[in-house]
């Protein structure tokens, strides 16, 4: 060490004092490095000053004349906003301008190396500091509210970090190391269980990929959000009122949070069904099923008795077309419905309401109907009560009554006027048989005997000779034919155990072997059960009537309704244990006519439907084909349930679908060409028997076009 360095090291550091110097002997430097304005208003700075006075000196210099005397007043490099602040104080005269000023007085060096070295060796304070001061803000008895308005920032704001310094202490840590990253303790922070917490990252903690919703939903993955059915059903209020605990994420919009207490929320949910089918029942039913929930196609094999609405009094109808008129009012200044105001849009969401109570007016039904029929009490997805009235099981049908019997029959009666047994259809008593009456006219079939029932055999013969000719006619008569196959179809989907039509023709519409996550909400069954009411509401309940009904119908009309009929016999249901190849390929061939996009129709590849249901290698062969290697290659060391939820987004809006939802190609090589013309003659009549001959499918003994699929998907679920 030299001298001159023994000698600086030996030097004793001297501060320099500070002066109370009157505000109007100060002027704000032009040396100050700071022009990037600060987060924190001048506004806001001044009222924290008046409220608790300067809790930081100036650092001022001395401005000096040419000869280098003061000339009393000072230049301020050093605290540029607390001068402004100090200056608006005084503007507003909440200050005098000769006020004190507590300052420190620099003379060594440049103006500027001083605001330099203010601001480089500043140190900002962590958050985590931040957080836990607010929290003994708190503990000192000092409201949100207050803690807000005194470092005027919003009571959401204080709330917020309250919530994060009550983060697991063992998190806290690894945030103030450096291990763990602000979005990512926002995430831990929606459970107030530390417990959990630290499970969660013990989870993680293996691996370098840990985003904050993997976090959320791993902690949130055993509550009920509250937009769930059941959550809306019985109310946020109502549960927390019966001691629920909510949790809420207050960094991200969560739909209103998560319900913890999953056995308290079924508890609720089924006292309240309870109290509905209770009152439903008093209504005279003869059952009440009350669920969350029932399968689609709960009520196939059921009768559903036909529906009344009481018509609108006149008083009602006038309040419909009242509240219709003011709705049009209301939006006739607004074209686009988002541009609605907060009050005009709440108006408009009431008239809804009233509207729509006019159109679900509760139907009326014969009440020796109701004596045997049943309802159903389940709730919709937007927990509102769903009840569907008046089904009929098979065993609560009436009775068959018997046949009447025929006035010819009587003939059959002794002659001393004492009934004997009757006869059957062609049956003759013989000669010689016990108690038989000896015929004292020469003639065995006298013309003056009363007539009896044709034979039976003789029945059925004349009948065969009748059924052949009416197949002759009615092959003849498209139309006609058209309306009874239309007729059969219509029994078979809205009179299931109604016999009433001469076509060996059934629609046969069982359940689905499988009840897929989402079914019964989707937009198709949806749509299907709407076309299954509004049909059943419009034809007759008693099968004897439905031949006039449908010669009633316009053409369009019946065309309607046998599409609906026939879409009701669909099974295109590929099952491991029943593969019929050929029906597949008809549902391929049916699917290109239609036109089918499961896209349109609403299905998505989330985490429920399929991604969870799938080894890692499918998702990233999906996320591959539909968005690229890149993305795909980003999740390859994710876990399974880490890498389901980045492929639900990643797919979410690109149309990929599975190969069983896809349409695939006709193959053109299996379809046969028909001639452009064919010649008059004897060879005219081979070429269209060889057109319409039947060949082999095209897949005849193969596994299906889903085989590897179904196989893969078995043993994944496996």
């Amino acid at each position: 060490m030299t001298s001159a360095s023994r000698k600086s090291a030996s030097r004793k550091v001297t501060l320099n004092g500070t002066r109370d110097i009157p505000f109007n002997a100060l002027v704000l430097s032009q040396a100050n490095v700071r022009r990037v304005k600060d987060s924190v208003s001048i506004e806001d700075l001044a009222d924290d000053i008046a409220r608790r006075g300067l809790l930081q000196s100036l650092t001022v210099r001395p401005i000096r004349q040419e000869d280098g005397t003061e000339t009393g007043t000072f230049e301020v490099p050093v605290g540029g906003r607390r001068y402004r602040a100090l200056e608006r104080l005084v503007r507003q005269k909440r200050m005098t301008r000769t006020a004190p000023v507590p300052c420190i007085v620099h003379d060594d060096g440049l103006a500027e190396e001083d605001s330099l070295a203010e601001n480089v060796q500043r140190v900002a304070l962590h958050p985590l500091d931040q957080f836990r001061a607010f929290q003994a803000l708190r503990e000192a008895g000092l409201t949100e509210e207050d803690i807000a308005a005194r470092f005027f920032i919003t009571p959401t704001v204080v709330r917020q970090r309250l919530r994060l310094a009550s983060v697991s202490p063992r998190l806290l840590d690894l945030y103030a190391e450096g291990t763990l990253v602000l979005e990512q303790l926002m995430a831990f922070a929606v459970t107030p269980d530390h417990d959990r917490q630290e499970q969660v990252w013990e989870a993680l903690s293996q691996g370098s990929h840990r985003p904050p919703h993997v976090i959320r939903r791993m902690l949130t993955e055993t509550a009920v959000r509250a937009g769930d059915r059941r959550a809306q059903f019985i109310g946020i209020e109502a549960y927390e009122a019966a001691g629920g605990l909510v949790l809420r994420d207050l960094f991200t919009e969560d739909n209103g949070g998560w319900l913890q207490d999953v056995g308290l929320l079924e508890r609720l949910v089924a006292e309240r069904l309870s109290t509905v089918a209770e009152k439903v029942r008093a209504e005279g039913w003869r059952w009440v099923e009350a669920a969350v929930d029932f399968p689609y196609g709960h009520t196939n094999g059921l009768r559903r008795l036909p529906r009344e609405t009481v018509p609108l009094t006149e008083a009602e109808q006038a309040e419909r077309e009242a509240l219709v008129g003011e709705m049009d009012a209301l939006l006739a200044g607004y074209p686009e419905p988002t541009e609605l105001p907060e009050d005009v849009d709440a108006r408009v969401g009431e008239i809804e309401t009233a509207l729509k109570a006019f159109e679900n007016r509760p139907a009326t039904f014969e009440p020796d109907e109701v004596a045997r029929a049943g309802v159903f009490v389940s709730i919709d997805l937007d927990g509102e009560v769903r009840i569907e009235r008046g089904f009929v099981r098979p065993e609560d049908e009436p009775p068959v009554p018997a046949p009447e019997a025929d006035p010819d029959a009587q003939a059959s009666a002794e002659p001393d006027g004492t009934e004997g047994a009757p006869l059957s259809t062609g049956a003759m008593p013989e000669a010689n048989a016990p108690g038989a009456t000896q015929a004292t006219d020469p003639d065995p079939d006298p013309v003056d005997d009363p007539l009896r029932p044709l034979p039976d055999r003789l029945v059925t013969e004349l009948t065969a000779h009748r059924t052949l000719a009416l197949r002759d006619a009615l092959a003849t008569r498209p139309d006609t034919a058209f309306l009874a196959v239309l007729h059969a179809l219509c029994l078979s989907t809205f009179h299931r155990h109604a016999v009433a039509t001469c076509l060996e023709i059934t629609g046969r519409s069982g359940p689905l072997a499988v009840q897929a996550p989402g079914l019964k909400d989707s937009a198709s069954a949806r749509a299907l059960d709407a076309r299954q009411d509004a049909w059943i509401d419009r034809l007759p309940a008693d099968p004897r009537d439905l031949w006039g009904a449908l010669q009633a119908l316009s053409s369009d009309e019946r065309m309607d309704l046998l599409a609906h009929c026939a879409s009701r016999t669909v099974n295109a249901v590929v099952e491991p244990w029943n593969r019929v190849p050929a029906r597949t390929d008809h549902a391929d061939a049916l699917a290109r006519a239609v036109g089918l996009d499961m896209v349109a129709a609403g299905w998505r590849p989330t985490v429920d439907t399929y991604l969870s249901r799938v080894p890692k290698a499918r998702i990233l062969a999906a996320v591959r084909e539909a968005v690229g290697d890149e993305a795909a290659d980003r999740l390859v060391s994710l876990r399974k349930g880490e890498m389901a939820t980045e492929a639900e987004a990643l797919l979410a809006e690109t149309g990929w679908l599975p190969e069983p939802l896809r349409t695939p190609q006709a193959d053109k090589s299996a379809v046969p060409e028909v001639p452009d013309a064919v010649s008059e003659g004897p060879e005219a009549g081979a070429a269209d028997a060889d057109i319409g001959a039947p060949k082999a499918p095209p897949n005849e003994g193969k596994t299906g076009p889903h085989a590897e699929h179904i196989d893969d998907a078995t043993r994944a679920a496996e």
